[in-house]
């Protein structure tokens, strides 16, 4: 049975993320591109990002067209940054992953 992570360690991670912090990341993910590392890793904050806008820009005519069954998927992806690096930071605490950016969210 893995250990459980510190307290802190989750409750950091589900605050949501700045856009210093969102800066950050994506720096991060450009340097980890021009040297063609952790290519699944950015892969993955690709998506995320591109649902956190998805979420950001379709629940305003969701709402104003009706379609209710649209809203808690724009929720989702709203709230997917800070989801992702919440998972990931308890994957990391317990040892189940490496997580090379998350000292980027630690920094600020």
């Amino acid at each position: 049975m893995p250990a459980e992570p510190p307290p802190h360690c989750a409750r950091r991670f589900w605050q949501a993320l700045s856009l210093s912090e969102l800066q950050r990341l994506r720096h991060w993910r450009e340097m980890q591109r021009e040297h063609r590392q952790h290519r699944l890793e950015c892969a993955a904050w690709e998506a995320v990002l591109t649902l956190w806008v998805l979420g950001w820009t379709a629940w305003l005519p969701a709402l104003a067209l009706g379609w209710g069954l649209l809203i808690p998927l724009c929720v989702a992806g709203i709230l997917m940054p800070q989801a992702y690096a919440y998972l990931r930071a308890r994957a990391h605490a317990v040892g189940r992953l490496r997580c090379d950016w998350l000292e980027l969210l630690q920094a600020g």
